[in-house]
């Protein structure tokens, strides 16, 4: 909210009592006659009045990637946000023109200040790993609970002293609860987010790296995220003939091929007078950046001068032979722009002139044959070319040409009124970023749905979408049990479906265009009230309400506004949507790696508490006291489960369906392992303890033996735990080095705390011979095989069911 705030502080140009005045944006009222030219913020939503060639950045408000041409001309009441062209609204960006308004809205009035009331009413939901610890937590502190009322009441039968009881139960229950866990926990996640940074994605809030890994929905933004938002021309009808361009962006590189072959661009000369037209009938200019070319003006016309560029042509050399003598601006009214060039001594001027086919197509009276030769135009073929461009989503501008007579320094509408020749069309788009189809498999094979969601028209973002999945989503996949198919919808069409009918439109609909921002957020809670965790991303102010309720928030970091990066719980350094299959993968490592840990350290709580209540039972002493229990529980979380959060991922991660958020964090496979090994340990502790105290009869030796017991089982059962669906050859015994250095310290020091005097004393043991170190290592390895083969037997029945 303070980001919105500080993009609404702004001056604005007034005209009161017949004077024209700057004032502070916050002292507008609704009535005040407000100008605006080139390079102003708008400081109010304002109906339009009066305007010349006004084009307005409504990027940030309504995801259109393109300036808004504006209008004055009154439209219907239920005209979507963005198709509003006689109105500007408060923090949008003048970039071309000048105009007129009368304010109709300020402050919270405004769309941006309808945006800041859903910011505020959207929901702050829990992460699933805070769900599902809080519920795990609860649980345990039950059973534990539970478990040490039972040994009370059954020791207080048996008539046990109250000290020795009271100590008894106290082990119990400081057995049953591992302290480590919210420690580790924390760890785990925060070396995620170091890993997350070092790929180009900054984490505001720490539970949001877990939460990427349960992702089963991302609703992107199209323009910058799937897309370069650089324009690129890919294609030149002249003529007669097709020409492929390759490249993406401003960057001059790229070739140009006819029918599968390269070619050179001056080998046509009618490819490199179309080339010409486009680089000299422009009023923009790319300038480079430190991050990389940027185009100053129009993006449509920072396409054209690429084109030319990557055939050797340049303004600055080309308008020495041809020095401009004047032009014609582009008007919203006539729809072309026309500029007047000297060809040289004893030839005349040229005119060129680029705009829509409407405009300038019905002008033309010839065309030209692949030699430049004048030929009769074919509108019919001309028109054909152009729908099929445009059916790919292509923006297509028209190209001609008239020669002047001697002498002529001036153009004007009517000297281009007729008589032109043709010389054919240039067709672009901004293409999808390098890489993003992979992206979008991997998410595919993961079982992750994409949705895009954008400001821009349905054709556009259809054809998008369309490259993105063309070739490798067949038409009837299924994901989640729902028909995968590129359907698409325009916002006016989703404005008219309620309840049922929406939240269906909502799961099946991988396309959404012209949405207005609170058709965003409801999309968004339409598909998390479907089960599903919802990973959205934007960059504008208009996508911070979905941003703040989605689970996982995702702004763009370089175009993004500081609204919007307020609202997210990740951020994007590089804006690209490869960057979130990356985050996703890392999240899903990082929740693989806390519950490998809470299998790990959880048989210990159980053997723990086990051993304590079976001597109980039996009218035994305890064989642990709650000083060792702290012992075996703190440095074990410290040099062993820690470090499972080194773990490297596993290779099949993204080949998994998502997790259901509904599913406890200890799973029935993992709920398995931890009671066999619990079980195992409780029996094979005892079975030290009473063997020991049985031969030697010294309880300080039998307790000590019972902690190393529980200790070494614990280094057996790390091994097992570092995957539970490949083998330790597979996973790699030295991958994790950090694992392998920490068991080799805690080996160490379970030596020292057996055989140092001191330790001897603060512990209350005593040293133990070789013989019953041999049974200790005995049966924790016996722990370790036993749990191999039943994950064998697990992998085995897995690839039956495949």
């Amino acid at each position: 909210m303070d980001a919105l705030s500080k993009s609404m502080d702004m001056e604005a140009t007034v005209v009161r009592e017949g004077k024209t005045q700057k004032i502070q944006a916050d002292q507008l009222v609704p009535g005040d006659v407000v100008m605006l030219q080139s390079g102003d913020k708008t400081p109010a939503d304002l109906r339009l009045i009066k305007m010349r060639e006004l084009q307005v950045d409504e990027s940030a408000l309504t995801g259109e990637s393109l300036p808004v041409h504006k209008q004055t001309e009154p439209l219907a009441a239920d005209t979507l946000l963005a198709d509003r062209t006689n109105l500007v609204y408060s923090s949008t960006l003048i970039t071309y023109g000048t105009g007129v308004g009368i304010v109709t809205k300020i402050g919270d009035q405004t769309e941006i200040g309808h945006i800041n009331e859903m910011i505020t009413s959207a929901d702050i939901l829990e992460t699933p790993l805070t769900r599902k610890i809080n519920g795990f937590s609860h649980v345990l502190l039950m059973v534990v609970i539970g478990i040490s009322a039972v040994a009370l009441v059954f020791g207080w039968l048996r008539g046990q002293a109250g000290h020795d009881l009271i100590l008894t139960v106290v082990s119990l229950a400081v057995a049953g609860i591992p302290e480590s866990l919210p420690a580790v926990v924390t760890v785990i996640l925060a070396l995620g987010v170091t890993r997350l940074a070092s790929k180009k994605a900054i984490i505001r809030k720490l539970p949001a790296v877990e939460t990427l890994g349960s992702t089963s929905i991302i609703c992107s933004d199209k323009t910058g995220t799937l897309t370069q938002n650089e324009m690129t021309v890919t294609q030149i009808r002249a003529g007669g003939q097709r020409y492929d361009l390759s490249g993406v962006g401003y960057q001059a590189e790229g070739e140009f091929n006819q029918a599968g072959e390269q070619i050179e661009p001056q080998s046509s000369a009618t490819l490199t007078e179309i080339l010409k037209a486009g680089l000299l009938c422009n009023d923009s200019r790319l300038s480079q950046t430190d991050t990389g070319l940027r185009v100053e003006g129009d993006p449509t016309e920072g396409a054209l001068i690429t084109s030319a560029n990557k055939a050797g042509f340049y303004a600055d050399d080309l308008l020495q032979t041809l020095p401009r003598l004047d032009a014609i601006p582009f008007e919203s009214a006539y729809m072309y722009m026309a500029t007047l060039h000297q060809r040289g001594e004893g030839k005349s001027p040229i005119v060129y002139i680029k705009g829509s086919v409407e405009s300038v197509l019905p002008r033309c009276k010839t065309a030209v044959n692949a030699d430049l030769q004048p030929i009769p135009i074919s509108t019919e073929t001309v028109e054909a070319d152009i729908s099929e461009m445009a059916n790919k989503g292509l923006r297509v501008l028209t190209f001609a040409s008239k020669e002047m007579p001697m002498g002529t320094t001036a153009v004007t509408h009517d000297d281009v009124a007729s008589g032109l020749t043709f010389l054919g069309l240039q067709a672009m788009i901004d293409p999808p970023r390098p890489g993003i189809e992979e992206a979008f498999y991997d998410c595919y094979k993961a079982g992750i749905r994409v949705k895009m969601i954008t400001g821009d028209h349905i054709d556009t973002a259809t054809a998008i979408a369309g490259q993105l999945v063309d070739g490798w989503a067949p038409a009837e996949a299924k994901m989640h049990g729902v028909e995968f198919k590129l359907h698409a919808i325009n916002g006016s069409d989703l404005a008219a479906l309620e309840g049922e009918a929406f939240d269906d439109k909502a799961i099946r609909t991988s396309v959404f265009a012209r949405v207005a921002p609170e058709q965003k957020l409801q999309l968004v809670k339409s598909l998390q009230a479907q089960g599903y965790v919802v990973a959205m991303t934007g960059d504008g102010v208009n996508d911070a309400p979905a941003l703040r309720q989605a689970d996982i928030g995702v702004a763009m970091g370089i175009t993004g506004t500081e609204v919007s990066k307020e609202a997210a719980d990740m951020i994007l350094t590089d804006d690209t949507f490869t960057t979130i299959r990356d985050a996703i993968e890392e999240g899903r490592g990082v929740y693989d790696n806390i519950v490998k840990f809470i299998t790990w350290t959880l048989p210990t709580n159980v053997a723990e508490a086990g051993v304590i209540l079976l001597a109980l039972i039996f009218g035994k002493a305890a064989p642990i006291m709650p000083l060792q229990i702290l012992w075996i529980n703190t440095v074990t979380a410290v040099l062993l489960g820690i470090m499972l959060a080194f773990e490297p991922k596993e290779s099949d991660l993204m080949k998994l369906k998502p997790r259901d958020p509904d599913e406890p964090l200890i799973a029935q496979g993992m709920m398995k392992f931890i009671i066999i090994v619990g079980v195992m340990l409780i029996f094979s502790v005892y079975l030290v303890y009473i063997q020991v105290m049985d031969g030697i009869g010294d309880l300080a030796v039998a307790q000590t033996a019972a902690v190393n017991a529980i200790v070494f089982g614990e280094i057996f059962f790390l091994f097992n735990t570092r995957s539970f669906r490949h083998t330790l050859s597979e996973v790699g015994f030295f991958s994790n080095k950090r694992l392998i250095g920490g068991v080799i310290l805690m080996i160490l020091l379970q030596i020292m705390f057996t055989h140092a005097s001191f330790m001897n004393r603060i512990f209350g043991k005593a040293p133990l011979g070789s013989t019953v170190w041999m049974y200790i290592i005995a049966v924790s390895f016996v722990i370790f095989l036993v749990v191999e083969i039943v994950k064998w037997h697990d992998r085995r029945q897995n690839s039956k069911k495949r």
